[in-house]
């Protein structure tokens, strides 16, 4: 059994359980973001979730559906408008459910397929428990804008190694992306997880390290916080270099959010 989509099941459900109650007004309220609501969050989420079932289960048809995206983007399409039509504008709580069903599918799917399958995306091909992990980092991420414009504190579960394991192994990408040489040494990585472990990673150094809470990692390698608005110790010049970089999804470099601009809202309750 992949492991990983049972953490990737776990993480949905979370935030499933979060929104099932909420009006159907609240759905449409604008997150940090780019401006996306939350109803456009799980649109997006639910969308690759169906194309990275394809490229378990039909490869042709990816193929297909990537080529529609990318020449809508072509013709000026936003992303939005490109999901919004694919899934025929439902919103709400029909799109809650959804987005459901198709995610506890797709769980039993991966749950029982060989890890180290290729299967085709958007970018380089990769393993099935790469593809699953990236599901995994990608609802996490995005989940972020939701429990932050809610005002709720996520409690993060061990499983968030995952998403620590994939901003690690993406260093050097993250500067080859940004057509950049890639320091030779990655910072040695000391993070307290949610169940107060400790987890290293790399060759430990006192000169080029981060330190600080895996949570904030992987907001930071995620995007989802600029890395001046957490309490990592970032010390020396290729681990400071990475984290005003960091970038552990696929796609054309993308700049961090500014300072100050994705932040928790008023708290109101622990999920």
């Amino acid at each position: 059994m992949l492991k990983q989509a049972m953490d990737f099941k776990m993480e949905n459900d979370s935030l499933y359980q979060l929104l099932q109650t909420l009006d159907e007004k609240i759905l449409e309220q604008t997150t940090q973001f780019k401006g996306w609501t939350i109803n456009d969050i799980v649109q997006h989420l639910h969308f690759f979730n169906y194309a990275a079932s394809l490229s378990l289960n039909d490869e042709k048809g990816l193929l297909e559906l990537l080529a529609d995206l990318r020449a809508s983007q072509v013709r000026g399409e936003t992303m939005l408008s490109f999901t919004n039509k694919q899934l025929k504008g439902i919103r709400g709580k029909l799109l809650l459910k959804l987005w459901q069903k198709f995610y506890n599918e797709m769980t039993g799917t991966f749950k029982n397929a060989n890890p180290k399958t290729r299967v085709k995306w958007a970018g380089p091909d990769m393993s099935v428990l790469s593809s699953i992990t990236a599901r995994l980092m990608e609802t996490w991420s995005h989940g972020q804008a939701v429990y932050d414009v809610l005002g709720v504190v996520r409690r993060d579960r061990d499983y968030i190694r995952n998403i620590v394991i994939l901003g690690n192994n993406t260093f050097e990408w993250a500067f080859h992306n940004r057509k950049k040489s890639a320091p030779r040494c990655k910072p040695f990585l000391r993070l307290v997880s949610p169940s107060k472990k400790i987890w290293e990673f790399n060759q430990p150094s006192e000169e080029n390290f981060i330190e600080g809470t895996a949570t904030e990692f992987c907001q930071v390698v995620s995007q989802t916080r600029n890395i001046q608005d957490t309490k990592l110790a970032v010390v020396g010049t290729t681990a400071n270099k990475w984290m005003s970089i960091a970038q552990c999804f696929a796609g054309p470099p993308q700049t961090p959010p500014a300072p100050g601009t994705r932040f928790l809202g008023s708290t109101k309750t622990d999920q």
